[in-house]
């Protein structure tokens, strides 16, 4: 199904006959009431969203709805109406966008599975967030800071303002920059944290230890079991996954799995453990989604893959 043509359903702006090909899409298949809903969150932390904005997701740039302005009782109604049409999404339905206390001004978008969005701050700040990100911001950036929280991977490209640092809080560190480009990994269940810094230059605090590390452009900063790495960034397709790109690079194939069972919300169980030690350099479009990385690495690599009981959030490698 056209992504155009689903979100011109969500919009109303669909014909009739186009309803009616995207109702009888939804219905055929519980994977497509899913990708059906991960867009219509999407399509609505446009509504929602009151300064910050976004630019684009993972198939096509969402159409720019931000003058308009919910408030709570339309909000209410909307998803009466969500809930009336489409009763069995109830339960796998988590709203995207959760406004906070409205004298707070915070806001928070999480990025579903096999999604990535590119938001705009206030401060013409632009961050793009990959897959099971969160990203907690305030609509207008009044104090000396700007702080944003990030739970998950986000790139940012940050606009120079001396007087207000811009500051990036995750789990085990706080990054602090003046104007730079740099991406962060520092998912909340995952112990393993990275800075790569592009552009500018960032300074990373540990929360626990209260340890300032500075980044020179070009380098990285790696955080796993404990240890602290510095090392020169050596390829740079690995930040690709803003421009839809899932890139290895003499990853193991254990690696690989990781990756895919956090981008693709699914759990890889596999059996011959020595396929895990083999390595793979390759570009895979995320969209595609995880068969196709599976089916590719199959050219290679002798192996079988199934879903028991057609569950499609379990793989066993064979």
């Amino acid at each position: 199904m056209e992504t155009n043509k689903i979100y011109k359903y969500i919009s109303g702006d669909a014909s009739a006959s186009e309803k009616k090909e995207v109702m009888d899409w939804i219905e055929s298949d519980q994977a497509h009431l899913k990708e059906y809903l991960s867009l219509r969150k999407l399509y609505y932390l446009t509504i929602w969203q009151d300064d910050a904005t976004i630019g684009e997701t993972a198939n096509t740039p969402i159409r720019t709805f931000f003058s308009r302005k919910l408030n709570l009782r339309k909000l209410i109604e909307i998803a009466a109406i969500f809930l009336i049409a489409f009763p069995i999404a109830y339960t796998c339905l988590l709203w995207s966008f959760e406004t906070q206390k409205k004298e707070t001004g915070m806001q928070t978008i999480y990025v579903p599975a096999g999604q990535r969005a590119l938001i705009t701050l206030s401060d013409s700040s632009k961050v793009w967030l990959n897959a099971k990100t969160k990203l907690t911001f305030p609509s207008h950036f009044d104090a000396d800071n700007r702080t944003v929280t990030l739970d998950g991977e986000g790139f940012f490209c940050v606009s120079k303002n001396k007087q207000k640092p811009f500051i990036v809080k995750t789990g085990l560190y706080d990054i602090k920059v003046l104007g730079t480009e740099f991406n962060v990994q520092a998912y909340k269940n995952d112990t393993s944290f990275e800075t790569a810094l592009l552009k500018g230059s960032v300074q990373i605090e540990s929360k626990k230890h209260r340890k300032q590390i500075r980044l020179e452009p070009n380098s990285k900063m790696d955080v796993k079991n404990g240890q602290i790495k510095i090392t020169p960034i050596t390829q740079y397709d690995s930040f690709r996954w803003k421009e839809g790109l899932l890139c290895f690079d003499n990853n193991t194939i254990g690696e690989m799995f990781k990756k895919l069972e956090l981008y693709f919300d699914v759990t890889i169980l596999t059996e011959n453990k020595q396929l895990l030690d083999y390595r793979y350099s390759g570009k895979f479009r995320i969209d595609d989604g995880v068969e196709q990385v599976l089916k590719t690495l199959q050219l290679n690599t002798e192996f079988q893959y199934e879903k028991p009981n057609d569950n499609n959030s379990l793989i066993v490698i064979k």
